[in-house]
C-alpha cells in the first residue's frame, strides 16, 4: 500500500489545517460516511505523528500517513489524494 497526493491537495490541508513543515497528516478509517472500498466507514483525518505507519509519503514538509491499524480499510489498494476543482477540496480514490 502506498500514499500519493498531489500538490495541490497537499498545499489544501497544509493551509486549511494550518500545517506547518514538519507536522503530520494521518488518514484513518471511521465508522459512518460513503467509501467505494468498505461499505459503511469512510476516510478521516488528523494531525498527529505517526507511531506504526505502513504507508507513508512527505510533500511540501508534512508527513501523510496510515497506521498499520488502518491498513484494514484499504483491501490492499493504494490511497490517491487529488485536488477537485469543481468542489475545491481533495477528493480520495483507491487504485489496485
Amino acid at each position: 500500500m502506498k500514499i500519493f497526493i498531489n500538490d495541490e491537495a497537499a498545499a489544501w490541508y497544509k493551509d486549511e489545517l494550518s500545517l506547518k513543515e514538519g507536522d503530520s497528516l494521518r488518514f484513518f478509517a471511521r465508522y459512518g460516511g460513503y467509501s467505494p472500498i468498505q461499505s459503511g466507514f469512510s476516510l478521516g483525518v488528523n494531525n498527529t505523528d505517526p507511531e506504526n505507519p505502513a504507508a507513508q509519503t512527505e510533500k511540501m514538509g508534512i508527513s501523510f500517513f496510515i497506521e498499520e491499524t488502518d491498513s484494514w480499510y484499504f483491501d490492499g489498494n493504494d490511497l490517491h489524494i487529488e485536488f477537485n476543482q469543481k468542489y475545491n477540496e481533495p477528493e480520495f480514490l483507491y487504485k489496485k
